[in-house]
């Protein structure tokens, strides 16, 4: 459903005013060099391909190759964030990515790259990156207040626009003047600042009371709120629609600079700055968009002004034309991603954050690194031109998912996470591992509601499901018309307390209206029952139990 425009509270201060918070200030500055790295990286990279190899697909395949571990590193980097300390999450990253740099940098100078190594390289200094960026941006909620949330996210695309605006221009001279090596180089002494911010960072991490969920349960849980979450699995779907559509410009972008425009890496880092500069204008804007439009009409807005764009610069020969189309691309692509990204922070409560946003980054890196290679071998088939007005076409093409699947516009209130404040009543020694649990709900209904009622249950359903629930079911008494009981199961105990230390005030909120059809003389029961409870039965009551915990330690 598209909800209509609604103003962003806390916005007072301006779009500078999470900066007043010191350590969110000296993370935000410290990332501008660690961007300039990454963007003269990307040049020198790409630059460098074209010398070893005169092969489209193989300079396409450079934005693939950092793109690539975005996508499938992210997701367990999300998971890994959520459960341990994001600060150390994200030091290690940084600490990977740095090491990687400096090893290709001396492969590079002393004349040991090929084209397969090049891309190797891109891709692990990418995988460090991929475990840095879920826990970084899932940490800002933690360095400003949640009115300046929307405000934070916008001055993070600031930072790595600003980069943008000069760091490809920049990396251009430094290829042209010192070779890919030293823009190499470059890059990893830029990381260096950012890895000591966060090494600095007297961070307060509060620990769970419950144990680290297992990796594979983690990851799980992260893509099943996502997906039960109609607002983040829209998001996710139009954004990897989009980068798919529309990779075109940005990883054939040294063959326009060398082929259409006829130039040399300083062009190439020209085109890049023209659209850092657009990029950077963009942002800035975030916040004010958000207040005057809905998400979806300034998505759509932003997707037609870049196709248009984009199809300007796939016939252009003349440099200044093709920088203001790629001025005009950059801009509408970073305000279009901004906007998802807010979208995302703010339909995702704080237990599953960083695995919302490693999944958004997934799939926008997902949808740019399989966008590279098929405008890659498209390129080589049929020319640049026609590859780039092709991709403006295919851009133009996914405003209709605006039309099938609206973007809404959510409020931090409704994913502020609430506690349940009674504790579940334990008569077994059950500990962490103990399940399958299962767990009944009856409700007392009239049956001149049980239209509306089971309707509320299928927005319940939701709810579990997203939280944590497997199995649900809502089924009907046949011999009491008014009794209808409510079902689902949790894989463990230690599942089922998650589950529980996991509800939202929306998801308050809606339970609230499934209990308000329950007849008010009438008392709801819930059974929480241990499925195959062979482990909670002693043959001897002396028997030991090698698994037993204290139970007071387990109930939130």
């Amino acid at each position: 459903m598209t909800a209509t425009a609604e103003p962003v509270s806390g916005q007072a201060g301006g779009a500078f005013a999470p900066l007043q918070e010191p350590i969110f200030r000296t993370i935000w500055f410290t990332s501008l060099f660690s961007n300039f790295g990454q963007l003269i990286l990307g040049v020198g990279a790409a630059w460098e391909m074209t010398r070893l190899t005169s092969s489209a697909s193989m300079v396409a395949l450079v934005q693939t190759a950092l793109m690539v571990p975005l996508m499938l590193i992210a997701v367990p980097a999300g998971a890994i964030a959520d459960m341990f300390d994001r600060r150390k999450i994200a030091m290690a990253g940084l600490g990977f990515s740095i090491l990687c740099s400096v090893l290709l940098t001396g492969l590079v100078t002393f004349g040991y790259t090929s084209p397969w190594l090049l891309l190797i390289f891109c891709s692990l200094i990418g995988a460090g990156v991929a475990l840095f960026s879920p826990a970084w941006q899932a940490s800002i909620r933690e360095q400003v207040s949640p009115e300046q949330l929307p405000a934070a996210v916008a001055l993070g695309s600031i930072s790595y626009n600003v980069a943008r605006s000069f760091g490809p221009a920049l990396g251009g001279l430094i290829v042209v003047a010192a070779g890919a090596q030293a823009a190499f180089g470059v890059n990893a002494a830029c990381y260096i600042p950012l890895f000591l911010a966060f090494f600095l960072w007297k961070r307060e991490h509060v620990p769970s009371r419950l144990p680290p969920e297992r990796m594979d349960r983690a990851i799980q849980s992260g893509m099943r709120y996502c997906f039960h979450s109609g607002p983040i699995r829209t998001v996710m779907a139009r954004t990897f629609l989009f980068g798919l559509a529309c990779s075109a410009y940005s990883s054939l972008a040294p063959l326009i600079a060398r082929d259409l425009l006829h130039g040399n890496a300083s062009t190439f880092g020209l085109l890049l700055g023209a659209s850092g500069v657009g990029a950077v204008v963009a942002a800035f804007s975030i916040s004010a968009v958000r207040d005057r439009f809905t998400t979806e009409a300034a998505v759509r807005a932003c997707v037609i002004a870049s196709a248009i764009a984009m199809a300007v610069s796939g016939f252009s020969s003349n440099v200044m034309l093709t920088s203001v189309g790629f001025f005009i691309v950059g801009g509408a692509n970073i305000l279009t991603m901004g906007l998802l990204n807010v979208s995302v922070q703010m339909s995702a409560p704080r237990w599953v954050t960083a695995r919302a946003l490693s999944l958004f980054l997934s799939s926008v890196t997902g949808g740019i690194a399989i966008g590279s290679v098929f405008w890659g071998q498209v390129a080589q088939k049929w020319g640049i031109e026609i590859t780039i007005v092709a991709s403006a076409v295919a851009t133009l093409l996914t405003v209709v998912m605006g039309f099938l699947r609206p973007l809404s516009q959510t409020s931090q209130a409704d994913v502020e996470m609430v506690e349940i404040g009674r504790d579940p009543d334990v008569a077994l020694d059950v500990t962490l591992r103990s399940g399958p649990i299962a767990i009944e709900v009856d409700y007392i209904v009239d049956p001149a509601q049980a239209r509306d009622f089971y309707g509320m249950m299928l927005k319940v359903q939701r709810v579990r499901k997203r939280n944590g629930g497997f199995n649900w079911s809502i089924a009907r008494d046949i011999g009491d018309a008014a009794l209808w009981t409510e079902r689902y199961e949790c894989p463990t105990w230690g599942d089922y307390l998650r589950m529980r230390g996991r509800q939202t005030q929306a998801d308050r909120d809606v339970q609230a209206m499934a209990d308000s059809f329950h007849t008010p003389d009438a008392r709801a029961r819930i059974r929480r029952r241990l499925e195959r409870p062979f482990g909670s039965v002693r043959w001897r009551a002396e028997s030991p139990d090698p698994h037993h915990d204290n139970i007071g330690l387990l109930v939130p």
